[in-house]
């Protein structure tokens, strides 16, 4: 299968070639807000999980498709990959196109990982909680992963990567938004001076049930909070109508009327990558042709009435 995906609409980047460098749900993090499902190899072994010049040659491929940028991201988290910093090289010698780092940022306090994302155009890190109770609840990090680590990390990654540093705060109604936390969340993203801050909930349904997202008009007031006022990230609808896209969506709802699939299943069911999967049931839940049902904590999906 191929290590690249797309391009799929993105929130802020456009047309996003996604290139994907660790197992599906490798990670450091177990977030119980991930939309992927529960982290089943958490780990902090940085390795070549995938070989460079295959993804290499799957970026060379698909250049052709004019991507706006293309995003070091999928499935897991990209740092693991140690040879990132061979790979962001080896893409900007291919193509002119900005490359672009999402990340968790767990791992930033190690020297060897922000020598790698130097040659950045973007670096895209998250904060999620502000001390290390609420890290350990929301993000359930590898036992390497300290919360005053992580920070540290992240304020050193504003020195090295010489590009754009647009950090992503993610806040979970009941955990992450009550006055407190927030006024400590808006303090460490001042002492990090991020080009752009960037507020983010739950839309999706996530790894952990309790985790709920909280409505747009009370994002936006809690943007308030940060300096510079950060961005409410709006839900990405309606990119899909064109007809490769279309044409997923009818091979998605015909498996689910099979039988009921996570993500996960979908992606292998239909050689799809499991972010491009979420897009598609983005789209199939807004026309209200799909619904969620819930077993032993992991969400599956099936075709709704109105689909059958």
């Amino acid at each position: 299968m191929s290590h690249v995906f797309g391009p799929v609409p993105s929130r802020r980047l456009g047309r996003s070639l996604g290139v994907d460098v660790v197992p599906f749900k490798t990670c450091t993090y177990d977030c119980i807000y991930c939309q992927l499902g529960r982290t089943t190899c958490k780990t902090v072994e940085r390795k070549e999980w995938v070989p460079l010049a295959e993804v290499l040659a799957d970026v060379r491929a698909k250049l052709s498709s004019k991507p706006d940028y293309i995003t070091l991201s999928g499935s897991g988290e990209p740092t693991l990959f140690a040879r990132l910093g061979e790979l962001i090289d080896g893409i900007k010698r291919l193509t002119n196109v900005p490359v672009a780092l999402l990340t968790n940022g767990s791992l930033l306090w190690q020297a060897d990982v922000r020598e790698s994302i130097r040659e950045l155009d973007l670096l895209i890190p998250s904060l999620d909680a502000s001390d290390q109770e609420t890290f350990e609840r929301v993000n359930g990090p590898h036992e390497a992963i300290s919360f005053d680590r992580m920070i540290d990390g992240l304020l050193a990654a504003r020195q090295a990567c010489r590009g754009q540093y647009w950090l992503e705060v993610f806040l979970l109604a009941g955990l992450t938004d009550g006055p407190a936390s927030v006024r400590k969340l808006a303090e460490h993203a001042a002492r990090i001076r991020p080009d752009r801050i960037q507020l983010n909930t739950v839309t999706r349904p996530p790894a952990d049930r309790s985790a709920t997202g909280i409505a747009r008009d009370r994002l936006i007031e809690l943007a308030e909070a940060f300096d510079p006022t950060a961005e409410v990230i709006a839900d990405y609808r309606h990119v899909h109508a064109q007809a490769p896209f279309s044409a997923s969506r009818e091979e998605i709802l015909d498996l689910l009327r099979r039988r009921p699939c996570s993500i996960d299943g979908i992606a292998r069911g239909l050689g799809l990558h499991p972010n491009e999967v979420v897009k598609h049931i983005d789209e199939l839940q807004l026309a209200n042709l799909v619904e969620t049902t819930w077993t032993s904590g992991v969400c599956y999906y099936k075709p709704s009435d109105k689909s059958r």
